[in-house]
C-alpha cells in the first residue's frame, strides 16, 4: 500500500512540474504573425517574344474547311457590305467589337491578319478550324477558352460578312 502511495504522488508531482508554471495567453480573433525574411526573392513572368495570336499575321494560311480559294473584286460591293454589316450586328457583336478586342478578337484590319479563306473557314466550322488549324487554337488559348459558336451561316452570308469586314 505504500508503494502505491509512492508512486501515486510521484507521478502527481511529475505531472505538475510538467504541466505548471506556463500560462498561455488566448486572443480572441484571427492573427497571423510574419516574418521577414532577409533575402528577397523576385520574381518575374518568363519574357517572351511570341507575337499574341491575334496580332499575328499569316495571311498565307486557308484554314481548314470548305473554302479553298476566293477572289476579290478590287472594288468592295457596297450592297453585300450592307448585309454583312446587319449580319455583324444581329450574329457576331455578342462576342466581337469592331475596333477592339472583347471576347473575342476585334474585326477592324482582320483581313490585314489573316486570308479571305482562313476567315471564311473560321466563321462556317469554328469547331473544324479550332481542331485543325495551329492559328484557331491559338486564338482559343489567348481568349481564354471562349470558343467561337456556331452560327450556321451559309456561304453567301459569310461572303457578305468578308465584304463587311473589307468597309472597317
Amino acid at each position: 500500500m505504500k508503494i502505491k502511495f509512492a508512486i501515486s504522488t510521484l507521478l502527481v508531482a511529475l505531472l505538475l512540474i510538467g504541466c505548471g508554471g506556463k500560462t498561455e495567453k488566448k486572443d480572441d480573433g484571427f492573427s497571423v504573425e510574419r516574418t521577414k525574411s532577409s533575402e528577397k526573392v523576385e520574381q518575374k513572368a518568363p519574357e517572351t517574344n511570341e507575337v499574341p495570336a491575334s496580332q499575328r499575321i499569316t495571311l498565307d494560311n486557308k484554314g481548314v474547311g470548305q473554302i479553298k480559294n476566293i477572289t476579290l473584286d478590287p472594288e468592295i460591293n457596297q450592297e453585300m457590305a450592307t448585309t454583312g454589316g446587319e449580319l455583324f450586328k444581329t450574329n457576331c457583336t455578342a462576342c466581337h467589337k469592331t475596333d477592339r478586342r472583347f471576347i473575342g478578337p476585334k474585326m477592324q484590319g482582320i483581313l490585314e491578319r489573316r486570308s479571305p479563306e482562313w476567315v471564311m473557314n473560321m466563321i462556317l466550322d469554328p469547331q473544324l478550324m479550332v481542331e485543325e488549324d495551329r492559328c484557331a487554337k491559338d486564338l482559343l488559348v489567348e481568349f481564354n477558352g471562349a470558343a467561337m459558336a456556331n452560327q450556321n451561316l451559309t456561304v453567301e452570308q459569310t461572303r457578305a460578312l468578308l465584304e463587311y469586314f473589307r468597309t472597317l
